[in-house]
């Protein structure tokens, strides 16, 4: 049978077999006998061995109160029961007389939810073990596992503690992985025994219902696996009319595979101790001997006490043991969180140095993914892969947090990375945003030793299908693990969501301050901008009266001034007018600040037509202006004064720094499909040319737009490549006053405040000598 075949049969048939009902077996072991009683304390069922223990018929009990078996005390402590909870038990000693004579038995009386159950199993003493007794039988047992930090070293001392307690042949700890199956972590045995330490056992060895049961019951004791169970009379409870539920019964009978399944190993007792942790079943103390051998009551009584003190010590241990590494995270995490709060890129402090990532989580590899930018850090998948690998994941996980430890059994794509990706935790940050860390484990071929092969539970019946039965040997078996990483750790699962959550608060810190500051930016440039037309407006007239007066004195006076005199108010004069046209750009630029848009839907081939129109009227030399549109501009909704303004000012720039005998300009649109293709066509050819001829032509930069991308292209001087982002900037000139015509050089940047009150970009591309290529959108 192949490995998928096996493990979908596994599955089939310990269904079926978690479905057995073991605590309704309706049946308890001979060495003792029950009651079942009525909420009036009316004997409604018995086992069928009463006569054996009581000289009483079954027949003759039944419908009878319990005061005809029990003298008045112990009849109260029964009814104790009655308002206690579910599983809660009464230990009592009871003498009962007897055609043999007065016996004592050790009574345990708990209630169930329709009835009361009490047990009686015979003893040899009379008296109750004090206090003092148990403690001091106790307490050097308890001192020696509180001893030692080291778990091993504590598993291996309950062992030896509870072997002196019982005096089994075998003593062992057994301790359950993630997936319900378990090993054998510490072992105490006779000298001619095989060891069973270190051996792996399935999950199918000790099914959902057992564990269950563990889980509730903290003690089962089977003194004698070769007895015959002691059928209930009747069958069926009077008052549920269903087999009773003995989950709670120390006497409770055992299912045959449990037998057989013990028998194979050579066992004829058993004792079972559970240990919790954290409410969880962590494992077992599982006694074995190889005769049949019984325990007192009183003995058991000290062994669950035990299983009580190791399940408490247990916590420590296991803390002690994980301290230093829990200590080491807490640290490195407290260290990362700091530098991501103070950090100006985020991405550079996940990322930077790359170890702290990694070592967050013991991680060989990580990726970082936010929106469709991929950063990859140490041994990782390639970035499609990655890309593939959150895709998958996006089905799969529903929480935050996801990992395994197996990836390619869970996503066979994931075979041809599983060097550096059998291992994957998963943090999702955000879920609004495709946000999320990846962090990576090798794979790490394992040898498991099992208890006898594990296949050989399951049986081939004549339909096909399969069933689990009892292996017949548990010599050991190895099978080697392939395709799964190291285990993640609880303590790592809880540093990454620690890390989202503090990502989480940095981020919205962060907002919460950008908020703030928005806010007190968007105050200052109301401020500065009704500052600058003030300011501008103001410093019109006192320049007036300069250039007027100058003006005068040139006219009037110039025959009593020297050249020298002259020259110096012709000066005045052209620097009045300069310094006009530079205050008009500022009040300009600040009537932009206080505009609103009026919004309406325009037309742009009109509005172009306008616009060449004006610009031929204004230049002598308007023959010589070659102006070309490949195709007709859309309709956008926008400003039409303020749109008009920008063409103007792109047209006018476009002529003017143009040194050619031919010029021309160039002034289209790209839609987004067509700036989408030439991009990534750019992209493909790892460069970007350096002056598009065409509309369908790559872009230098692509913004994520609907809108249109319209650009104007010439055949000019064009820019150096250092200047392209400064030409934008107020008063910035590359030329001195006396080339290309002079100016304030504040064109561009009232374009830009234009095109940005549009919420639209405006970005260039040149290439000196031959020519320039401005692009801008209107959203």
């Amino acid at each position: 049978m192949s490995q998928p075949e096996y493990t979908t049969a596994q599955t089939n048939a310990l269904t079926n077999h978690d479905r057995k009902p073991i605590h309704i077996p309706g049946s308890i072991q001979p060495h003792g006998i029950l009651l079942a009683l009525s909420t009036q304390l009316e004997i409604q069922q018995v086992s069928n061995n009463t006569q054996v223990y009581l000289c009483k018929a079954p027949e003759d009990l039944l419908g009878q109160p319990l005061s005809y078996l029990l003298e008045p005390q112990p009849v109260e402590i029964v009814k104790q029961c009655l308002v206690k909870k579910v599983g809660s038990a009464n230990n009592f000693k009871v003498l009962i007389n007897t055609l043999y004579g007065k016996i004592y038995f050790d009574a345990i009386a708990h209630r169930t939810e329709e009835a009361v159950i009490l047990e009686l199993e015979p003893t040899d003493s009379e008296f109750e073990v004090s206090f003092l007794n148990f403690h001091s039988f106790a307490s050097e047992a308890i001192a020696k596992m509180q001893s030692t930090s080291n778990l091993g070293e504590f598993l291996h001392l309950v062992a030896e503690e509870v072997q002196k307690i019982i005096g089994f042949d075998r003593v062992m700890v057994y301790q359950f992985d993630e997936s319900e199956a378990g090993s054998v972590v510490a072992e105490v045995k006779r000298e001619d025994l095989s060891p069973y330490l270190g051996l792996h056992y399935p999950a199918t060895d000790i099914p959902a219902q057992a564990r269950e049961l563990y889980t509730r019951c903290f003690l089962r004791f089977l003194p004698d696996l070769t007895a015959e169970p002691i059928k209930l009379i009747p069958t069926e409870n009077p008052t549920t009319h269903q087999h009773l539920d003995l989950s709670y019964c120390l006497l409770r009978s055992f299912d045959r595979c449990c037998t057989e399944y013990h028998q194979n190993m050579g066992v004829k007792a058993l004792l079972v101790i559970s240990l919790i942790q954290e409410q969880k079943l962590w494992g077992l103390i599982s006694c074995h001997h190889q005769t049949p051998k019984y325990v007192s009551y009183e003995v058991l009584k000290m062994c669950e006490f035990l299983g009580q003190i190791v399940s408490s010590e247990l916590a420590h241990k296991i803390s002690y043991s994980e301290w230093d590494y829990k200590v080491k995270l807490k640290s490195l995490q407290s260290e990362f969180l700091e530098s991501i709060s103070q950090a100006d890129n985020f991405i550079d402090a996940l990322i930077k140095p790359e170890i702290r990532l990694l070592d967050l989580v013991s991680a060989s590899g990580a990726a970082v993914c936010l929106d469709n930018e991929i950063n990859l850090v140490g041994a990782t998948p390639n970035i499609d892969e990655v890309q593939a690998l959150i895709e998958w994941a996006d089905t799969q996980v529903s929480d935050n947090l996801f990992s395994t430890d197996s990836l390619p059994k869970l996503n066979s794509e994931a075979l041809i990375f599983k060097d550096t990706a059998s291992g994957l935790l998963l943090l999702r940050i955000s879920k609004v945003r495709r946000y999320y860390i990846l962090w990576f484990r090798p794979e790490v071929i394992q040898t498991v030793h099992w208890a006898g092969n594990p296949q050989e539970s399951m049986q081939a019946q004549a339909d096909g299908s399969y069933t689990l039965s009892p292996r017949k040997s548990f010599e050991q078996w190895q099978e080697t693990v392939r395709l799964t990483s190291l285990p993640w750790k609880p303590c790592e699962l809880d540093s990454a969501i620690a890390l989202r959550n503090a990502i989480v608060g940095i981020v919205l810190s962060k907002a919460d301050e950008l908020a703030k500051i928005n806010l007190e930016l968007e105050r200052s440039n109301q401020e500065l901008a009704s500052f600058a037309y003030a300011a501008s407006h103001d410093l019109k007239e006192p320049l007036r009266g300069i250039y007027n007066f100058s003006t005068v004195l040139l006219e009037d006076y110039a025959q009593v001034l020297d050249d020298d005199g002259i020259e110096c108010l012709q000066t005045v004069v052209s620097l009045s007018v300069r310094m006009e046209t530079l205050i008009n750009a500022l009040l300009r630029l600040s009537q932009l600040g206080q505009a609103q848009l009026r919004l309406q839907a325009t037309d742009l081939n009109e509005l172009l037509n306008q616009v060449i129109d004006v610009f031929r009227a204004s230049r002598q030399d308007s023959g010589l202006v070659d102006i070309r549109i490949p195709r007709p501009l859309p309709t956008v909704l926008c400003d039409r004064v303020l749109v008009n303004e920008v063409f103007s000012n792109l047209l006018g720039n476009a002529f003017k720094y143009n040194d050619k005998a031919e010029q021309w300009v160039e002034i289209g649109y790209f839609s987004q499909e067509e700036a989408g293709q030439g991009s990534r066509g750019a992209e493909e050819q790892g460069s970007i040319s350096p002056l598009p001829l065409c509309p369908s032509a790559p872009l230098l930069l692509v913004p994520h737009t609907q809108s249109p991308i319209f650009y104007i292209r010439d055949n000019g001087i064009g820019i150096p490549h250092h200047h392209l982002e400064t030409i934008f900037r107020l008063f910035k000139r590359l030329h001195s006053q006396e080339k290309y015509g002079g100016g304030a050089g504040a064109g561009l940047a009232i374009v830009k405040k234009i095109v940005e009150l549009h919420n639209g970009k405006i970005w260039v591309k040149s290439t000196v000598g031959v020519g320039s290529m401005f692009y801008f959108t209107l959203e």
